[in-house]
C-alpha cells in the first residue's frame, strides 16, 4: 500500500515539475517514479493515509509562508547587527523544549530553526529538547526561549505532521 502512495506522490510531483502532458514526459515520469518506488518503497510511512488529508497540505503551504516571513525578518535583524557600529550581539546556546512527537516533525522544526538566520540547532534529543545557538540571547530561561524560537513553527508543524 505504501508503494502505491509513494508512486502517486512522486508522479504528481513529476507532473508539477514538468508541467507537460506530452506522452514522452508522461512515460518517462512513470518509469522514473516506478523505479524510485521499487528502490525506496521499503521505507514505509507510518499511517500513510495522512497523505490524503487535504487540510495537511493547507497547513504545509501556510507553514512555508510563515517560514519565509520569519527568514525575512531574521535576515533584516542579522543585517542590522552586522552593520551596527557596536554590533549588539549576545551569543549563546539556549535549551528549548518541543512538544512534537514524531521524528519527522522534530527534524523539520530543527531544520526550520537552522534555516532562520541568527539561530542554529546544535543538538536535539529524543525527549524533545533542542539546543539552539542564538545570535542574541534575550532570555536564558528555557520556557521563554521555547516561546520565542520554537512555538512560531511548532503549532503549524503539529497540524502538518501529527
Amino acid at each position: 500500500m505504501s508503494r502505491i502512495v509513494y508512486f502517486i506522490i512522486a508522479y504528481a510531483f513529476w507532473l508539477l515539475l514538468t508541467l507537460s502532458v506530452d506522452w514522452q514526459h508522461l512515460v518517462t515520469g512513470a518509469v522514473v517514479c516506478g523505479l524510485t518506488t521499487m528502490i525506496f518503497g521499503k521505507i514505509s510511512i507510518s499511517r500513510a493515509r495522512k497523505l490524503f488529508q487535504p487540510q495537511r497540505y493547507f497547513w504545509m503551504v501556510l507553514y512555508v509562508l510563515v517560514l519565509l516571513w520569519e527568514c525575512l525578518k531574521a535576515n533584516f535583524d542579522v543585517a542590522y547587527r552586522v552593520l551596527h557600529p557596536a554590533m549588539p550581539i549576545r551569543p549563546g546556546i539556549v535549551k528549548a523544549r518541543s512538544s512534537l512527537k514524531t521524528d519527522v516533525a522534530r527534524t523539520c522544526l530543527a531544520n526550520s530553526i537552522t534555516m532562520t538566520p541568527g539561530t542554529l540547532t546544535v543538538d536535539m534529543n529524543g525527549e524533545g529538547d533542542l539546543y539552539i545557538h542564538w545570535i542574541n540571547v534575550k532570555d536564558d530561561d528555557a520556557q521563554h526561549a521555547t516561546q520565542m524560537i520554537v512555538k512560531r513553527f511548532e503549532r503549524i508543524l503539529k497540524r502538518v505532521f501529527e
